[in-house]
């Protein structure tokens, strides 16, 4: 191997790095070693600010999960690694890869999924421009570190009111992570993964890695989880020091939706720890898709300039399964590019100039949205003129029946991104910049029925009706930030920030009046990194206008519209304190309290709709507090072991704040595990003392709760064989 052929490689994967001296390193000399300055015991972060920096500089609240806390996690879900963190709440309904996450109260509104949050691997978006994210193609075995900033101002998209994640996977040129990896669990869990890379010489590298996982979570019905990932990655260096990674994967991901609960079948599972048959209209809900993704990213530098373009695409469809009808894409089309260069010069001190411009195509031809097939019904007359209709009472299966409607849709992305870093002095960094997107949807739907949410049945129009929507936003998101260091250990920053963020394509077309909403952000914080501790204190206010609010009607309908004003004001810490050679304590706890300035909710009874002020009442789902605590422990002898308690405070189930949820304490999990090269076990429990709890508690504007329940007590076995 030519060592200087890798020098720009050393600099490229920089931003893949872990700790520069890992926390169980830090540990394990915490008491002998001689002292080291704060530098040297960062974290390198790239997402805040497109450039390789340590956390300590970088004027925003960032969180970093590392490869060890990730390798201590069973990792059959993106929430395996993220709870706990300050001001993120996340959750899974399935186990599988679903996930609804929220940052700072961002992505509140979304019945599934992740909205509000640019999700990105490798840099590639994971993120329609509407907002929402898909977990479905991301290997969750293959990913080396997973970095938050948490708020607006990101300069990967201005439809990121709540911050961006970026999860990092393992580069193709890291040639010494070959391995085999085996999990059995309860609840007919799988998890087999492998990875193997390979040297083809001086200039070429390759990596091949492979996923399956899978779950029965027989613990209640209609909840499998089943997935197979094949990946392929290869590296090349070219003359000059320039590299080339591409990688194409292929992903099929099966998962069902269980059902929700009411109130009395809720305490019913608390009792027995079992989920069967529930009231539930809708029985089989799920997403079944398969997902090609192509991403090629070329990075050279001339003299003080570095430029890294990118091109991606990716191609998915899908069966889903949802409330009220099938959805049926043959296909979605993806085409994206990223053209980005950094320039360092001297402006004020030594400066960095990051800049670039952005382009996305999200195509959909032919999608259909189809009738339930298989029904219980039973006869309902409604009051007034309006004939009787066979009320849906449940779904026997997902087999799609007659055809509601077909859909052809175009979304484009234009963006342009500006940020100069300067460092007038040693203490000080300046970051000031903004990003710029413009955003179409050009939607056409022809409908032939649709699904009645007052009567609960199915309607079949006597002619068909043909709905275009063609509407343009314009997104805003500049950003000053400042961070001073103290002396060696502390440093200071402020942030001011603006993010924009557009109504999804579904919200649009159920109410086409929708305005984007605006987030604007003031933050002070302080960062503190030692040998042997570390401390991140975040402290923001963000007003956000117009934010599109989700109303949970009586019907069971959610419908959306813009509230005149909401206030978040919150607080975040977190810490970690070396216990000795081998031990590590962390704690992190958020404080939130967010509330309607201006907001009249639209209450609908029958086809009226009547305004009822809820302004001063606090935004539901999200708790004041939540708190995380863990100890990590790492012996030289190869024994390993961690335990994380988890707790989610009480919130309010609607917007009316009629009732609150009492959330959750010491939701616990534990690892156990032993290393002896090649060789090592581990052993996952989660919910480790088996406690009843629900993911979600909603209230409808009539007072109806529908509960989602957390599984039980599960545990993993894994080896691991290293080579």
């Amino acid at each position: 191997m030519h060592l200087n052929k890798y020098n720009s490689v050393i600099r490229t994967t920089l931003a893949t790095s872990l700790l520069i001296i890992s926390p169980a390193l830090l540990a394990e000399d915490a008491v002998e070693a001689e002292p080291v300055s704060a530098e040297s015991v960062d974290t390198i972060s790239v997402t805040a600010s497109r450039i390789a920096r340590g956390t300590r500089e970088v004027p925003a609240a960032i969180s970093v999960i590392d490869t060890r806390r990730i390798d201590a996690e069973q990792m059959q879900n993106i929430k395996d690694a993220i709870q706990g963190t300050p001001g993120v709440l996340i959750e899974s309904k399935n186990g599988g890869y679903d996930a609804r996450l929220i940052i700072r109260g961002a992505g509140q509104k979304a019945n599934y999924g992740v909205r509000e949050i640019m999700v990105l691997r490798d840099g590639v978006p994971m993120t329609d421009p509407d907002s929402f994210s898909r977990f479905d193609f991301i290997d969750t075995q293959d990913i080396e570190r997973i970095e938050i900033t948490k708020g607006p101002g990101s300069l990967y998209g201005s439809g990121s009111a709540g911050g961006t994640i970026q999860i990092i996977s393992k580069s193709v040129f890291d040639v010494d992570g070959n391995r085999v990896k085996i999990g059995v669990g309860e609840a007919g869990q799988e998890n087999l993964h492998f990875r193997y890379s390979q040297e083809l010489n001086d200039s070429n590298s390759v990596l091949l890695t492979g996923s399956h996982r899978t779950a029965e979570n027989s613990w209640r019905e209609w909840n499998e989880f089943d997935t197979q990932q094949l990946s392929l990655k290869h590296g090349l260096l070219l003359d000059g020091g320039a590299t080339l990674e591409t990688e194409l994967s292929y992903s099929r991901a099966d998962l069902q939706l269980p059902a929700s609960l009411t109130e009395s079948e809720f305490e019913a599972y608390r009792d027995s720890g079992k989920q069967r048959d529930t009231s539930s209209q809708w029985q089989h809900s799920g997403r079944y898709s398969t997902i090609w993704f192509f991403n090629s990213r070329f990075e050279q530098a001339f003299g003080d300039l570095v430029f890294k373009p990118r091109v991606y695409f990716n191609r998915w469809d899908h069966y889903h399964p949802v409330t009220g009808a099938i959805n049926d894409n043959p296909g979605t089309n993806v085409f994206g590019s990223d053209l980005e260069f950094a320039y360092s010069h001297r402006l004020w001190g030594d400066s960095t100039l990051v800049g670039g411009v952005t382009a996305r195509l999200d195509k959909t031809d032919g999608a259909e949205k189809y009738q339930y097939a298989d029904l219980t019904t039973t006869l309902f007359d409604p009051p007034g003129p309006t004939p009787p209709v066979n009320r849906i009472v449940r779904t026997l299966s997902d087999r799609k029946g007659d055809l509601l409607s077909t859909e052809d849709a175009a979304n484009t992305l234009y963006g342009l991104f500006l940020q100069e870093t300067l460092r007038p002095n040693d203490r000080l960094t300046i970051d000031a910049g903004f990003r710029f997107d413009r955003m179409n949807f050009d939607i056409e739907e022809i409908a032939y029925g649709e699904y009645d949410w007052g009567t609960r049945s199915y309607d079949t129009f006597a002619a068909p009706v043909t709905t275009r929507t063609d509407t343009t936003f314009d997104l805003f998101s500049p950003k000053l930030g400042l961070s001073y260091a103290l002396n060696d250990t502390f440093s200071l920053y402020g942030m001011l920030a603006q993010s924009g963020q557009v109504p999804s394509e579904s919200e649009i077309q159920s109410n086409p009046d929708l305005d984007a909403a605006n987030a604007r952000n003031l933050e002070v914080g302080l960062k503190a990194r030692a040998r042997a501790w570390s401390l991140d204190l975040s402290l923001y206010q963000t007003r956000v206008s117009d934010e599109i609010v989700s109303v949970l009607q009586p019907s069971g309908e959610s419908e959306f519209q813009n509230a005149g004003a909401t206030l978040k004001k919150g607080l975040e810490l977190s810490g970690k304190l070396a216990l000795g050679r081998h031990l590590w304590l962390g704690a992190n706890y958020a404080y939130s309290d967010y509330r309607f300035e201006e907001f009249e909710e639209l209450v609908r009874s029958g086809a009226t709709l009547t305004a009822v002020d809820r302004s001063g009442n606090q935004t539901p789902f999200v708790p004041n507090h939540q708190f995380s605590l863990s100890l990590d422990y790492d012996h030289p002898s190869g024994f390993r072991a961690r335990l994380q308690a988890d707790s989610w405070g009480s919130y309010y189930m609607d917007n009316a704040n009629t009732e609150k949820y009492d959330g959750y304490d010491f939701l616990t999990s534990l690892m156990l595990g032993y290393a002896s090269s090649p060789h090592s076990v581990s052993l996952n429990v989660d919910n480790l003392f088996d406690k009843r709890y629900a993911t979600e508690v909603k209230k409808d504007t009539s007072g109806t709760k529908t509960y989602y329940a957390g599984a039980p007590r599960a545990a993993m076995l894994t080896y691991t064989y290293s080579f």
